[in-house]
């Protein structure tokens, strides 16, 4: 009915969802009975990744990666935009329904005076508490903001000026990260993985009373067996280059991004100086990573969060504010371009140089791979038209920080990124 209100043609596809051949709802919603036929999202609305080789037609999907193309926010306004148009009636939207449905009478009557009106009234509902996002750079393809809708949505504590907007991170290898391990989200904020896929469910628009806690932990043993994609599988490696690369990568990156590495896990603050001496390559100045998305976690939101859910068998307990972003370990680095925490950086080769040479605009949400620089393609034509606009100038958006390589020289660099593709 709302085709006008999408960011191009092909229905669910312009906002980076995939639709699987025969299947009635893309990848990552699902269908349940619950009195009526209902729809919602699930993991797999932002945990999946699309990856073409340049010249494919369909893409290659990889459960637990990052949603390199899916525009969530996007989808969401998209609904508000629907919500709010005249034509969002039970008149209109019941004659909609009759060109591909025959519906009962007394469904016709529970759609035309209880589910529709009730739907429009919770879109309208949504679309106010998500007001603040029109005054702060938009998620983009490929990003979120996990946190702040929370603390509307569910623990009432005001946004403020804060921006959480972040690259969606993948979910493999949790098996190496559960326990304590290693510190979780961008901002290490909890190392219980049983609390994040509690607040994830949260997030994805469960309710403390309807949170199917079983079924997460069934979710979450499945999730502790996935493993990243590897990259030979669809490119090739030059495995004499990369072995010369692996010394380099020891030298240079182990200690923070190394499973097992003495700073792989650890959130460590902003400044150089936190991060001792000894380090080769260990930059001069300050590192100037952008720091918003440290600020969504305050001590009020932390006080909400711990109160939320006390009269439960499970509780959040081990949520805490940090003061810098996680080293993470690099497994499958290759397929989770744009990198840094706030997806800045196009390229793991841009990455590797000064931020005043990396890119200040591209267009994130292509899924067609560059496997020379390592990253999705995000200039030209057609990365404009599919993806969204990014400016590293807008706040939250910078691309300064991670130093670390950039002094490297163009051979050292030509075999460490040979190295990491085999990660």
């Amino acid at each position: 009915m709302f085709p006008d209100y999408l960011p191009g043609p092909g229905g669910w596809t312009a906002l980076g969802f995939y639709r699987e051949a025969g299947q009635e709802v893309p990848v990552g919603f699902s269908k349940k009975t619950i009195g009526v036929d209902r729809v919602g999202i699930n993991c797999a609305a932002c945990h999946v990744s699309q990856v073409r080789r340049p010249g494919e037609a369909v893409p290659h999907i990889y459960l637990g990666g990052p949603g390199n193309t899916v525009d969530i926010l996007g989808y969401q306004r998209f609904l508000f935009a629907c919500a709010s148009d005249p034509r969002f009636t039970s008149h209109h939207i019941l004659k909609a329904l009759a060109e591909v449905v025959d519906l009962p009478f007394l469904d016709r009557l529970q759609y035309r005076y209880m589910l529709i009106p009730a739907t429009r009234k919770a879109l309208l509902r949504e679309k106010a508490q998500f007001a603040w996002t029109n005054t702060r750079p938009d998620w983009g393809r490929g990003r979120v903001d996990p946190f702040n809708p929370v603390k509307v949505a569910f623990l009432k504590v005001a946004v403020g000026d804060t921006i959480g907007n972040a690259e969606i991170p993948p979910i493999w290898n949790l098996d190496q990260r559960d326990e304590g391990k290693l510190a979780l989200h961008w901002d290490g904020l909890n190392s219980d993985l049983t609390e994040v896929f509690l607040s994830s469910a949260l997030g994805d628009g469960a309710t403390l009373k309807s949170l199917p806690v079983h079924k997460l932990q069934e979710l979450q043993d499945w999730a502790k067996t996935l493993k990243p994609p590897s990259f030979q599988a669809l490119f090739e490696i030059d495995h004499t280059l990369a072995a010369l690369g692996q010394p380099i990568f020891e030298q240079h990156c182990a200690r923070c991004h190394r499973f097992g590495g003495e700073q792989t896990g650890k959130a460590l603050p902003l400044t150089n100086e936190a991060w001792g001496e000894g380090l080769e390559g260990n930059p001069a100045g300050p590192l100037y990573t952008d720091p918003h998305r440290l600020g969504v976690w305050t001590p009020e939101t932390l006080e909400a969060f711990a109160a939320y859910a006390d009269d439960y068998a499970w509780d959040f307990k081990q949520f805490r504010p940090t003061v810098g972003y996680v080293n993470v370990p690099l497994d499958g680095l290759w397929i989770r371009a744009p990198y840094l925490h706030n997806g800045s950086v196009p390229y793991l080769t841009e990455l590797l140089e000064l931020p005043e040479r990396r890119s200040q605009i591209f267009y994130r949400g292509h899924d067609v791979y560059d496997a020379d620089r390592m990253g999705f393609v995000s200039e030209g034509p057609e990365a404009e038209h599919l993806g969204s606009r990014y400016d590293t100038s807008e706040p939250g958006n910078s691309n300064q920080g991670h130093l670390w390589g950039t002094h490297l020289s163009d051979t050292e660099k030509r075999l460490l990124l040979e190295y990491l593709k085999t990660l």
